[in-house]
Parts: structure tokens; C-alpha cells; sequence
């Protein structure tokens, strides 16, 4: 797997895909000491060519920011943009809404407080594309959100319907790329079953699944922009895709190394660290397990009414897993978005995180799984189908569950990710 991961530290971005309809506009070389450029800047900075003149939207929420903190929505309504003759139309938001505080399903569309542009909610009971109604009158569809690094994350459905939408009307989307919070070197799965993933459109008859789009690894070490590339390509959408790559980032970086200010990419992500944790939680929101949602540092921790901490604690830390502790820690859930144990004391175990670079995000959930139903074979409850379309394979959890090992049930995912990697090192636009 170490070889695996290596290909995508390897690739320099002369071995991205080129031809067909995608473009992308070359970062500024930045020496070492830096500060990282987001999309947003190299965009206004270097290649403002590409929206000049033009009628725009932008599909953005609160962490559409420059290294100042400053707002797409604002940058690309100022006195620099207006001198180019750009001219922003409308909003479109994903889940959890333009400003990143709702966390809740239909989103309803309104009037932005603070630009006074129409915002239109691609979130209703699931992730939904710009409807063609709302396109029509562009010249070209803007893209600037942060990905997390997981493969469960909405905000690249959203991204993948708005390509399929500009594709439609015959208009540019250019994307703004940011760094994989999380790096761009650790790859880490499950792979998702293909009987699990959906890459679809929604329509009016069918629900989308934004969050099981395709066969990726969990933890995937892509940027956005390589992301919209590799799907672009791989899933046929065609669409006149540039896209506007992070200026001075390296594969190896870890956000807190960037320079830019960290904006909670959803209510629940209040820390990198829980960015980080996230994907070896995920899956268990598809239980009747809390994973600290209502707490400040969801996805940190995990907990229930009926759980002996200290013997699934104890459990966890034999196993000696690469780079976490588990700690007894019990916790009071607030408005909790999921509604679990809401102010309920709960016994709990936190995830403590002692080596980032050593994190296996798979192998931390297969471990969770099993230690849980070892302790709590008829308390713990869990949606089947909910659970694997996060955590991915149907069969390392089945495995899992019937006593095996999580470390050899995962074994099976080897060989998997290496395809995966082989197959998207062609994408990659960073060193």
C-alpha cells in the first residue's frame, strides 16, 4: 500500500490528463516560505481572462475564502473585478447552506443578508444539480468549495452536478481548487462496492447519492480539482472544465501548514483533527451510535447509553493501532444534528490522535466495528445499507461483524486501493 500511495506523491502535474475539453490554468511557482494561494487568488491575480466580461454564478458556501478570510462573493464583486467586467448574477449553496450554519435537510432558497444576491439551494432532501432554468442566462458556472478528503463528502456530488448542468448549456465551469485538508499523500480505504455507488444525476423519481458517487477509496488524497478533472473524464460529462489549481501546495501538506485560515467546511468540523477523524466515524451515523455531533469536537469521539467505554477502550488500545489512543471520555450531546442522546450524559471514547502522518482512517473504523460488537453484539444496532455506503464495503463489515479480524477483513482493500491509485495519478495536478 506505502508503494501505492507513493504514485500519488510521485506525479508532477506535466501527467495530469490534457486534451478534450479540459484546461487548466498553471499555478505562479512559490518558493518554499510562501503562504498558499487558493483557486480564488490565482484566479483575480493570474487568469482573470477566464471570467472577464462575463455573466457568472457562483456555487460556493463560507469557505469560498482567500488567505485573508476575505469571501469569493465579495472578492468577486469588488473594484478589481467590476474592471474586468464581471459580473456575478446569482449564488448557488450546497448542503449545510451558504454560510455553512444549517445542518438540517431543505434548505430554502432566499436572498443572501450580506450581498443581497439571490441564493438558490441545491440541498432539499439530498444534493441536487443547478436546474437549467438558472443557467440559461450565464456564461459561465464558478465553483469554489473545500473538500475534506473522504469520499462521503456531498460538496463533490454538488460539484459533479454542476459540471453535468454547464455541460448542458454549453457553458464554461472553471473550479477553484484548495488543498486536501488532510494531504495529498495518505490514501487509505475502504474502496466503495460498486454496488454501493451512484454517480448519477437526481431526478424527480430518484434520489442522488452525492455522498456514494463512485468506486473511491475513503480517505482519497485528492484536491477538488483533481477530483473534477478524474470525473470529468472518467464519468463522460464533457464539460468545458478549467480548472484554477492551488498556487504553492505540496502533497505532503497538511492544512494547519498553508497558511490559511481553517473555515469549518460543515458545522460539525469544528478542528482539522475532526476533519481528520471524520472518516473513520462516518460510517457509524448509520448506527445508534453518536459520533459527538452537538459536541465541540464532533467526529473526535464516539459514544452510547448502553456502551462500557473502558472495555471497548481497552479493546482499542490492544490492538496498538498506528497513530490513535483511546481514551474514556464521557459527553453530553447538544442540539445535536442527528437527534442522538440529546442532553444525555453518555459514556463515551475519544480518538486522540498521537502521529497524524501515521493515521489508517479505514482500519480505525474496521477496529471501532469490531470492538463494538464484541462488547455490545445485541446492543448495537446499524443500518446496514446506511453503513456501507459510508464506510464502503459490504463485506469487510459483514466479516467483521461475524467475528473476523479487522485487520485481515481489510487485507482485501489492498489491492484495491493500489488499482485506484494507478488509475488516478493521470489527474493529479501537485507534487
Amino acid at each position: 500500500m506505502h508503494r501505492g500511495v507513493k504514485l500519488l506523491v510521485a506525479v508532477s502535474m506535466a501527467s495530469a490528463v490534457a486534451g478534450g475539453c479540459m484546461s487548466r490554468t498553471a499555478p505562479t511557482p512559490a518558493p518554499s516560505s510562501a503562504t498558499v494561494r487558493p483557486g480564488i487568488s490565482v484566479l483575480l491575480d493570474d487568469s482573470i481572462a477566464l471570467i472577464r466580461g462575463k455573466r457568472i454564478a457562483l456555487l460556493t458556501n463560507q469557505t469560498g475564502v482567500d488567505a485573508a478570510g476575505r469571501s469569493d462573493i465579495d472578492l468577486l464583486r469588488d473594484s478589481r473585478a467590476k474592471a474586468a467586467g464581471v459580473n456575478l448574477v446569482r449564488l448557488f449553496s450546497p448542503e449545510h447552506g451558504i454560510r455553512g450554519t444549517e445542518d438540517r435537510e431543505h434548505i430554502a432558497s432566499g436572498i443572501d443578508e450580506r450581498s443581497g444576491l439571490q441564493v438558490h439551494s441545491l440541498y432539499t432532501n439530498t444534493t441536487i444539480a443547478p436546474p437549467d432554468s438558472l443557467t440559461t442566462d450565464l456564461d459561465a458556472l464558478v465553483y469554489d468549495l473545500q473538500d475534506i478528503g473522504t469520499r462521503t463528502w456531498t460538496y463533490v456530488g454538488a460539484m459533479i452536478y454542476a459540471m453535468h448542468a454547464a455541460a448542458r448549456r454549453h457553458i464554461p465551469i472553471i473550479v477553484l481548487d484548495r488543498p486536501n485538508p488532510i494531504t495529498g499523500e495518505h490514501v487509505d480505504g475502504p474502496v466503495l462496492d460498486t454496488t454501493l455507488s451512484d454517480p448519477e444525476e437526481p431526478t424527480a423519481q430518484r434520489a442522488g447519492k452525492a455522498y456514494a458517487l463512485y468506486p473511491f477509496p475513503l480517505r482519497h488524497g485528492m484536491t477538488m480539482g483533481e477530483l473534477a478533472l478524474f470525473y470529468n473524464d472518467v464519468l463522460h460529462v464533457g464539460a468545458t472544465l478549467h480548472v484554477v489549481p492551488v498556487a504553492g501546495w505540496r502533497r505532503s501538506m497538511w492544512f494547519d501548514e498553508t497558511g490559511l485560515p481553517w473555515v469549518r467546511p460543515s458545522p460539525n468540523l469544528p478542528t482539522l483533527t475532526s476533519g481528520l477523524v471524520y472518516p473513520s466515524l462516518v460510517a457509524f451515523e448509520g448506527s445508534n451510535v453518536s459520533v459527538g455531533r452537538g459536541t465541540s469536537d464532533a467526529f473526535q469521539r464516539f459514544g452510547a447509553p448502553w456502551m462500557d467505554a473502558q472495555r471497548v477502550a481497552d479493546l482499542l488500545n490492544g490492538r496498538r493501532l498506528a497513530g490513535v489512543r483511546f481514551d474514556v471520555d464521557p459527553f453530553t450531546p447538544q442540539n445535536a444534528g442527528d437527534s442522538k442522546y440529546n442532553n444525555q450524559r453518555i459514556p463515551g471514547v475519544r480518538i486522540a490522535v498521537t502521529d497524524r502522518n501515521a493515521v489508517r482512517s479505514g482500519h480505525v473504523a474496521a477496529a471501532v466495528l469490531w470492538a463494538l460488537t464484541r462488547v455490545h453484539p445485541d446492543s448495537l444496532k446499524i443500518g446496514d445499507r446506511t453503513f456501507d455506503e459510508r464506510f464502503g464495503s459490504t463485506s469487510v463489515r459483514e466479516a467483521i461483524v461475524r467475528g473476523a479480524d479487522p485487520d485481515q477483513a481489510m487485507e482485501s482493500q489492498r489491492r484495491l486501493v493500489e488499482q485506484f491509485l494507478a488509475g488516478a495519478r493521470r489527474y493529479l495536478l501537485y507534487r
